[in-house]
């Protein structure tokens, strides 16, 4: 009983032992055939066979690349004035609305010139008087000159009359001198803007009084066509801008802190004529038309200062450099799309460019995406949308 198991188990283990030998028999075959088919291919197409690695490309051009200096500046009215009240009195008419944009000659106040006109009329008044005085004593001063020299009058009485006529002479210059003061005076109790700009917030009302001295004035107004913006620049950078200031004016663009606003473009008209000891920079100033109102007093913006422009260098975009333990390097692409790994010398960079001093020829192409799964040797596809793909496989 016990050995009739034994044999249907022996049994059992030779078909499967069978049966593993031709699998495997069957493997080696399919194997040698797959073998025998891949040696008649080419090598470009084994090559094309493995899994390209997807990148994103860019040539090497010659191309002018523009040096930009970036900061923060503080919009500034070109001119500021404080309307004042340069004589006491009261507020008879205010010619103006708050918030107004106003030009140079308009009205904005004006007090009551009464008793200023009254001050002027005495004044003339008194003139007269003394003009009139002048004739009778210039008449009797010719009667007394005849006398003398009849010797029926006396050199004394002469010089007397003489002096008289010459201190109303003196006193008519005086009179003269009141009239105009007073004119003066009449004239501040119009009140007109000294400049073009937009008026503030009113601090009094009318039929207030108001004085010379008051400390807050009666309304501010800002010039704002044009405008200007304040910004400093780094020392290091000053002799390049003075250079580039000496042969044409530097062209400035401002952007709201917000960024939705397209920028302003003005020009530097301002380098301060000493450096900020503390921070290292110096203060820049810049003009803008701002016919759009684009700028306002008091606003940040951020700021863009046009240096100079490199023209015809080797340049590709910054995203190609890349940095590793023995310094700056790129990818390089080669005709049979596969990668290099170049060491590089790199001048400028900017935002988006780097120009490249040494190590890349005009016409080679470099990786600019996807550096993160390349090494020397490693075949690539550059696709046209590889931003897009790089980017799905980076995260």
């Amino acid at each position: 009983m016990v050995e009739r198991p034994r044999q249907t188990g022996g049994a059992s283990r030779a078909a499967i032992a069978g049966a593993v030998l031709l699998a495997v028999a069957f493997g080696g075959w399919s194997g040698w055939k797959w073998y025998d088919g891949r040696r008649g291919q080419p090598a470009s197409a084994r090559t094309q066979a493995a899994a390209s690695i997807p990148v994103q490309a860019a040539p090497v051009e010659a191309s002018d690349v523009p040096l930009y200096l970036t900061g923060l500046g503080s919009v500034q009215a070109l001119n500021t004035v404080t309307i004042r009240s340069r004589v006491d009195g009261q507020i008879e008419k205010i010619a103006f609305q708050e918030g107004q944009m106003v030009k140079e000659g308009d009205l904005l106040l004006q007090i009551d010139p009464r008793p200023f006109q009254a001050s002027l009329d005495q004044a003339v008044a008194k003139k007269a008087q003394d003009e009139a005085q002048l004739v009778s004593v210039k008449a009797d001063l010719e009667r007394t000159r005849q006398l003398l020299t009849r010797d029926f009058a006396s050199k004394q009485q002469f010089d007397e009359q003489q002096a008289n006529m010459n201190a109303l002479e003196a006193q008519i210059q005086a009179d003269q001198a009141a009239i105009d003061n007073a004119t003066t005076q009449l004239g501040y109790t119009t009140i007109r803007s000294p400049l073009s700009g937009r008026t503030g917030l009113r601090q009094v009302d009318q039929g207030n009084i108001v004085h010379a001295g008051d400390a807050n004035g009666i309304v501010q107004v800002v010039q704002i066509e044009p405008i200007a913006v304040l910004f400093t620049a780094p020392e290091a950078e000053l002799v390049g801008i003075n250079r580039a200031q000496a042969q044409a004016p530097l062209k400035v663009w401002a952007t709201s802190s917000n960024a939705k606003d397209p920028p302003v473009e003005g020009e530097l008209t301002l380098v301060n004529n000493q450096v900020d000891t503390a921070t290292g920079t110096v203060r820049l100033k810049a003009q803008f038309a701002n016919k759009d109102h684009a700028l306002w007093p008091g606003m940040t913006v951020d700021t863009r200062l046009l240096v100079r422009t490199l023209t015809g260098v080797a340049a590709v975009p910054s995203t190609a450099v890349q940095r590793g333990p023995q310094g700056l390097y790129a990818y390089v692409v080669k005709p049979d799309k596969t990668v290099e790994m170049r060491a590089i010398e790199v001048g400028l960079i900017t935002k988006d460019k780097a120009v490249i001093e040494k190590g890349l020829a005009i016409g080679e192409t470099v990786v600019t995406a996807g550096h993160y799964r390349l090494q020397p040797g490693a075949s690539v596809q550059v696709a046209d949308n590889a931003p897009q793909q790089v980017a799905t496989e980076e995260k």
